[in-house]
């Protein structure tokens, strides 16, 4: 059942229009890039602390220009996104609000600051290594293969996008220079599926009747359908991350069998997750959902936390 529109919904078009059209063309670019999505970036920083490079000022400074250029490729990707669904996004009732969907920013003006934000950030990236910058430019063509014909192809389309928070994973391995572990691979792709296939479903049922209009892959998939492909990637999360923090590989390379001690955070957050998704319409955004939802939040600092002080603290005498 599709959800009804609030009064803070906009229509698609005039309704859209007026706010964004009060803001200069910088602002409205800075929006379109879409800053609130860029703690999808975070898990850059994953390399930086299970590699145990925390303390280290040149890993950190690295990890955080890391961030930056995928911060800055990602919003050249929303760019481009923007203006090449900007038909379909008027017809939805959230994005019609968006600068470019709104008619407040001109299409020509969004895919030259597109190109030069991500020739800007390539440039940055091969300046940090070639490693890190062959990943980023791979980023980079994936999101646009996924912008052009792998958005369009069921299944794909949300491997797709998992894939894409792999490569940033990846991206923060090498850039700081540590080896790669096989169970960052694993879990960051079972966990980037969730979140993905928790979108297509609040897409599915917020726009009901018109999400082929929108978005015609939508047509491929049912609730009952993605409820079932959530079940199994959410069980493989949490076993995979389970095994991880048990098994006699992590144990030896940080020196302590505590790790283990963090497993009710996932538990608690996919679970969460999931509750906000199924009793509160929620999952369209998970990046607004961790950064407005406490307990979500908190249980992700307090997981940030716990790993912090038993890799690098070795608490009770580990």
């Amino acid at each position: 059942m599709a959800r009804r529109p609030t009064p803070e919904d906009p229509a698609p078009g005039a309704a859209a229009r007026g706010g964004a059209g009060r803001r200069s063309a910088p602002a409205l670019l800075f929006l379109s890039l879409r800053p609130g999505q860029w703690t999808k970036n975070l898990v850059v920083f994953a390399g930086l602390i299970f590699g145990r490079e925390l303390f280290r000022p040149v890993s950190v400074w690295r990890a955080v220009a890391a961030f930056a250029v995928f911060c800055a490729l990602s919003g050249a990707v929303y760019l481009i996104n923007d203006v090449m669904d900007r038909e379909a996004d008027r017809r939805h009732p959230l994005k019609a609000r968006r600068p470019i969907a709104s008619g407040a920013l001109a299409p020509g003006l969004a895919a030259a600051a597109a190109a030069a934000l991500a020739a800007f950030a390539l440039a940055a990236a091969f300046a940090l290594g070639a490693p890190f910058g062959s990943i980023a430019l791979g980023y980079v063509l994936l999101q646009l293969a996924y912008s052009g014909p792998l958005k369009h192809i069921v299944i794909v389309d949300v491997l797709a996008i998992a894939i894409g928070f792999v490569l940033r994973a990846v991206a923060g391995v090498v850039v700081v220079g540590v080896p790669i572990s096989h169970w960052l691979l694993v879990v960051t792709i079972l966990l980037a599926l969730f979140l993905s296939l928790s979108k297509r479903r609040h897409e599915l049922v917020l726009l009901a009747g018109g999400a082929t209009e929108h978005r015609p892959i939508l047509g491929e998939y049912s609730p009952y359908l993605l409820d079932q492909m959530i079940s199994v990637v959410t069980a493989s999360t949490l076993i995979a991350y389970i095994f991880y923090c048990i098994s006699p590989e992590t144990v030896q390379k940080f020196g302590t069998g505590l790790l283990g001690l963090t497993i009710p955070f996932p538990l608690y957050g996919i679970f969460r997750y999931l509750y906000l998704v199924h009793r509160r319409e929620g999952g369209g955004n998970p990046s607004q959902m961790l950064l407005t939802d406490r307990p979500l939040l908190a249980c992700v600092a307090l997981w940030a936390a716990a790993v912090v002080v038993i890799v690098y603290l070795r608490p009770f005498g580990a």
